[in-house]
């Protein structure tokens, strides 16, 4: 990651979207700064740069598919996958729903199984606290497409939590800042 791309990011999300107030988190918790990660992820400037520091991350693990839960991830799975198009990459995509869907196939996970037994894929989310959210992510790609999940990463971790609960499940997970980098 250079310097110039992480100065970037960080401008790009205290502009757009980092908020101070009161908030409550998905968490329950309360906070006086919410990152709202759509905010930049759904900018052009946004998907490119994050598309392209997490691929630096994601390309070197082999990766059969990439995605994470409807809405935090739709954006950077949308990035992703074009950044590995522009490579020649084929990868595959899937997005998690937080229900399963009450009619057709009634699952959770969509988007193409990759053509293997275990799929390795790895797991992408905008913002993380607990990592409670993304975690249903991981087990549901775990139960539907007895998928082998190689790594967790996303854009800010807010350090409440989410980096124990990958490492008890023994999943690398890593972000591109943490909120107290947004803070300063």
């Amino acid at each position: 990651m250079t310097e110039k791309r992480q100065h970037r990011l960080h401008t790009a999300l205290k502009e757009r979207a980092v908020q101070f107030g009161k908030f409550t988190l998905a968490s329950g918790a309360t906070s006086d700064v919410y990152v709202d990660g759509r905010l930049f992820t759904l900018t052009a400037q946004g998907a490119e740069l994050a598309a392209a520091m997490l691929w630096e991350k994601i390309a070197p693990l082999g990766a059969d598919a990439i995605g994470g839960p409807s809405m935090g991830a739709d954006p950077i799975v949308g990035a992703l996958l074009h950044y590995a198009g522009t490579k020649g990459i084929a990868m595959n995509g899937f997005l998690v729903r937080k229900e399963p869907k009450s009619y057709g196939t009634k699952k959770c996970v969509e988007g193409p199984r990759p053509d293997k037994e275990r799929p390795k894929v790895v797991v992408v989310e905008d913002t993380f606290t607990t990592g409670g959210s993304c975690m249903k992510a991981v087990k549901r790609v775990r139960e539907e497409w007895n998928a082998e999940v190689i790594a967790v990463f996303g854009i800010v971790d807010r350090e409440e939590g989410a980096a124990g609960a990958y490492a008890a499940e023994g999943i690398p997970f890593e972000t591109l800042v943490t909120l107290n980098d947004l803070r300063s």
